[in-house]
């Protein structure tokens, strides 16, 4: 039987909010939202921290997360997190604590407001469908073959996609991939180069659940969804 192991991958630099990982959301440092949702998940084997940056491990550490320590090249605004990813799948298989097959859970620290419901709806449907790897995603509100533009080569601006679509329900449905999770195993992450790079499974979240913090915006959108459950 596979584990589960669940990771947070969290950067000392973050730009659009700065120290958003520390940063208090409620009462509770952000990165500590998804440590503590995972600590609830009766499947998870273990949470790990991969960071670049001292106050970061040392927030995770309080909320009994471990830590690996991420070199500082996979912690530039440049480089690519699923290095990231996969310099912590080959650290714990280095340890002998994972194997190819076990599960590898993605909890961003920026989707503080997904719920259990949603990774343990996510984690079962990874675990009948059998594809490669499992994204979030919510219905999108803007549609590249209806309402999206881009500056086109006559000048002007056109449709991202061309189509036949005069009203939105003739266009095709669209999703807007989430940070709530993804799902995986340790062999996939090892052998691709991308998330999409495989055959790919989605599961559905509210627009709640969705809510990304990169932004002051999406910081206090998601203080106010806070103080509405209170």
């Amino acid at each position: 039987m596979p584990n589960v192991f669940a990771f947070t991958f969290a950067r000392g630099g973050s730009k659009g909010v700065p120290r958003k990982n520390v940063r208090l959301l409620g009462k509770k440092p952000l990165i500590g939202w998804a440590i503590e949702l995972s600590q609830q998940l009766p499947f998870v084997t273990a949470h790990y921290v991969s960071t670049d940056d001292q106050e970061i491990a040392d927030v995770s550490l309080s909320f009994n997360a471990q830590i690996i320590e991420r070199p500082d090249e996979l912690a530039t605004d440049t480089a690519s997190e699923w290095l990231a990813w996969q310099h912590a799948v080959n650290h714990l298989i280095a340890q002998g604590i994972a194997r190819d097959e076990d599960i590898f859970l993605s909890l961003p620290a920026t989707a503080p407001l997904r719920t259990l419901d949603d990774i343990q709806g996510a984690y079962q449907q990874f675990l009948t469908n059998g594809l490669d790897i499992l994204v979030t995603a919510t219905d999108a509100q803007r549609n590249p073959y209806f309402n999206m533009l881009k500056p086109s080569v006559q000048g002007g601006f056109e449709l991202v996609c061309q189509g036949d679509a005069h009203r939105r329900q003739d266009a095709p449905v669209c999703y807007d991939m989430t940070t709530v999770c993804y799902l995986t195993t340790f062999d996939f992450v090892k052998r691709a180069s991308g998330v999409l790079d495989g055959s790919v499974d989605m599961y559905r979240v509210s627009p709640r659940s969705a809510v990304d913090i990169d932004t002051e915006q999406d910081f206090r959108l998601a203080e106010f969804y806070l103080s509405e459950q209170l």
